[in-house]
């Protein structure tokens, strides 16, 4: 069975998503660069709005990619600039984004922990272990109860609209990646059964007001 490739990475600009290629491939690990761009952009303003490229790895190699991200930037400290933003952040600042170090990049990691070293306030790699085990664990708590969302599918649903249809498979399928590479449905095991009875309601309402549109 042939391992699948899974979201790393997000940009939006095609040249930053090189570059973490080319990182990669000389580490000689396998990745895959997939531009998601929408192809039509409804803003006329072509200032990268729906403009996305991702790369992927395979889940085995998550923590592989990590750690040679974590050794790049630790070279990377010594260049910092004096007026570097994240020299300004408090304690408390710092130790807030090594919790959610999945949202920032890995030298900002690095220089948060080298920094709170360098006040006296290090964070052992066993707290650093605690800390992604908890994010992990808040982050696969599914979304809150999409009661609005699930009206408006019923109802659009009953209409034999798309939205209804788009509604309830949206409910029912929708994942996100974790930091360690699973995959896990967003909404409750209740906003899925929602979203599946959405999607089948407007099925049977589409059919049934395209036949009475074709045989009126």
């Amino acid at each position: 069975m042939i391992e699948e490739f899974i979201t790393f990475q997000k940009f939006n600009d095609q040249n930053s998503a090189s570059e973490l290629g080319d990182f990669f491939k000389e580490k000689k690990l396998e990745y895959v660069l997939e531009d998601n761009s929408l192809s039509f952009d409804p803003t006329f303003a072509n200032n990268g709005f729906g403009k996305e490229f991702c790369i992927k790895l395979k889940k085995c190699d998550f923590e592989k990619g990590n750690a040679f991200l974590n050794e790049n930037a630790e070279k990377e400290i010594v260049e910092i600039d004096n007026d570097y933003y994240l020299l300004s952040f408090t304690d408390k600042e710092l130790f807030e984004l090594i919790a959610a170090s999945d949202e920032w990049n890995p030298f900002d990691v690095s220089l948060a922990e080298r920094l709170l070293k360098e006040r006296g306030k290090e964070v052992t790699q066993e707290e650093i272990e605690k800390i992604k085990t908890n994010r992990i664990f808040e982050l696969s708590k599914p979304e809150k109860s999409q009661r609005t969302y699930i009206i408006i599918g019923y109802i659009t649903a009953i209409f034999g609209g798309f939205l209804g249809i788009f509604i309830g498979w949206h409910l029912l399928t929708f994942k996100k990646t974790l930091p360690n590479g699973n995959r896990i449905y967003v909404y409750s095991n209740n906003d899925r059964k929602q979203g599946n009875r959405i999607l089948i309601i407007g099925g049977i309402f589409l059919v049934i007001w395209l036949l009475y549109r074709f045989l009126k």
